[in-house]
């Protein structure tokens, strides 16, 4: 019975563990490679009737921005990083 429970728990785990898919990977390191790319802003602003007007604002930055990587290697080096096999496509990336 121990056994059993061992090899379950052992099962569980490695399928926990197991590599993306190339599209999983892809989508992945897109947003990744999209935080590379400019600093994410958020800014929320409104009223409420109870409260009265409200704003909050937050800016992220991703250590490969202030590397000054590359977005196109940060994607390609991921992808790779996940997989061990090159993109399956292009990445997907915002205009600036």
């Amino acid at each position: 019975m121990i056994r059993s429970g061992l090899l379950l728990g052992l099962a569980a785990l490695v399928t926990g563990c197991a590599a993306p898919t190339p599209e999983q990977a892809a989508a992945r390191c897109e947003e990744r490679a999209r935080a590379a790319q400019a600093p994410e802003v958020d800014l929320t602003i409104g009223a409420s009737s109870n409260g009265g007007p409200f704003a909050s604002a937050s800016i992220g930055l991703s250590s490969d921005l202030l590397r000054g990587r590359d977005p196109l290697e940060v994607y390609e080096t991921c992808v790779f990083e996940l997989t061990g096999e090159p993109p399956i496509r292009p990445a997907r990336l915002r205009a600036i």
